[in-house]
């Protein structure tokens, strides 16, 4: 008997609704504008003080580099990361070497720089990626100017052929792992990683039999989590994590375009951390951290800004440079004398996601006219 009423379908083939929705990152105008990008220029190049392996302070240099994108990117990606906007798809082997010449230029031959950063918005030595050559290129190349070097990995690329293959062209570098999360339910359905705790595990275990050091990425307040949330668990995340890792770099959420962070964030449905939740979540797990080798890093990109973890904005900049400092520093006085009066809103937010059934949080509009704010497109 045939459905007269089209309540139990037409009898067309069923289609899953992530065919009917196209991601924004590979519309026509998104597409455009990635190809407007000039494939021989990196995407940034800039100098920071940074910290050598036995603490010296020294001065940095960050190398971006316009790629063909992370892997796991072409497969599905993390919510909240936006590099795919700075990648080009036909990235060639020519491009990046031009790249690489060009951040030289810029900074003279990295010239007053112990240590050199060097970022492909994916892992640094995977092969789709990246052209080997180039990879072995940079790897012998900074190793003979006595630069240390610091590169980026996701945990399931790494296998044990390549992680002794880097060890070989640049003995002792860093390989930073954005773990994001010490838990897989979090890393599954919150940051959509990719990737498992156990993978990570054994990534970090292939790095410290080859003598490479660890650099662990936390991600404070993934999407789908309140604040109150967001402290409790990175604090435990980073306490468990440090004693496996030489640095633990805690990257305080900033909103990136067309990732779904920022479509969450555009309905009203994310707020970006207060940056007084970085300081308690440092304050907390100072005494157990200062016991380890193991040095902690807090850098609030976008910090003060409505994209980035921000307070009042009376208190913003002062905050800011007191997590910078401690970063440095290590030091937990670096705190003692910023306050403000938001920070009791802060705390109120804090007891509430606590106390409330409130998955997504409790917190209210930090700054402007609450009732303009909510007229607002």
């Amino acid at each position: 008997m045939a459905n007269s009423s089209g309540i139990l379908g037409d009898g067309t083939k069923a289609v899953k609704i992530h065919h009917l929705i196209k991601a924004p990152e590979n519309t026509p105008e998104s597409v455009s504008f990635r190809e407007s990008w000039d494939a021989s220029k990196p995407v940034t190049v800039y100098k920071t003080p940074e910290n050598l392996p036995d603490g010296t302070p020294c001065t940095a240099v960050t190398v971006i580099l316009r790629t063909k994108g992370c892997a796991w990117w072409w497969k599905s990606g993390c919510t909240f990361c936006g590099y795919f906007n700075d990648v080009r798809d036909d990235v060639s082997i020519e491009d990046m070497f031009s790249q690489w010449e060009d951040a030289k230029e810029q900074t003279n031959g990295f010239e007053g720089c112990d240590m050199v950063k060097v970022y492909t918005s994916g892992t640094f030595f995977e092969d789709r990626e990246n052209p080997p050559e180039w990879q072995e290129a940079v790897l012998k190349e900074t190793f003979e100017m006595g630069l240390h070097l610091v590169i980026e990995a996701q945990a399931q690329m790494c296998t044990p052929e390549k992680i002794a293959w880097v060890a070989s062209h640049h003995p002792g570098c860093t390989v930073a792992i954005g773990l994001e999360a010490y838990d897989d339910k979090v890393l599954r359905f919150h940051v959509n990683k990719g990737f498992t705790t156990r993978q990570w595990h054994k990534a970090v275990e292939m790095l410290k039999e080859n003598n490479l050091r660890v650099k662990t990425y936390l991600l404070f307040k993934p999407p789908f989590m309140s604040e109150g949330s967001a402290l409790e668990c990175t604090t435990s995340w980073l306490i468990d994590v440090a004693p496996y890792s030489d640095e633990v770099s805690i990257n305080p959420m900033n909103i990136q375009r067309r990732t779904v962070v920022d479509r969450l964030f555009r309905n009203k449905e994310y707020r970006p951390p207060w940056l007084w939740s970085l300081v308690e979540m440092i304050t907390r797990a100072h005494s157990e951290i200062s016991k380890l080798d193991s040095r902690v890093i807090v850098h609030p990109t976008a910090g003060g800004k409505l994209r980035g973890s921000h307070n009042c904005g009376e208190c913003d900049r002062d905050v800011v440079a007191a997590i910078e400092r401690y970063s440095v520093s290590g030091d937990i006085d670096e705190f003692a004398t910023i306050d403000c009066q938001c920070k009791e809103t802060w705390r109120a937010e804090i007891i509430n996601d606590s106390t409330l059934p409130t998955p997504l949080g409790s917190g209210s509009f930090r700054r402007g006219n609450p009732i303009e704010l909510a007229r607002a497109p």
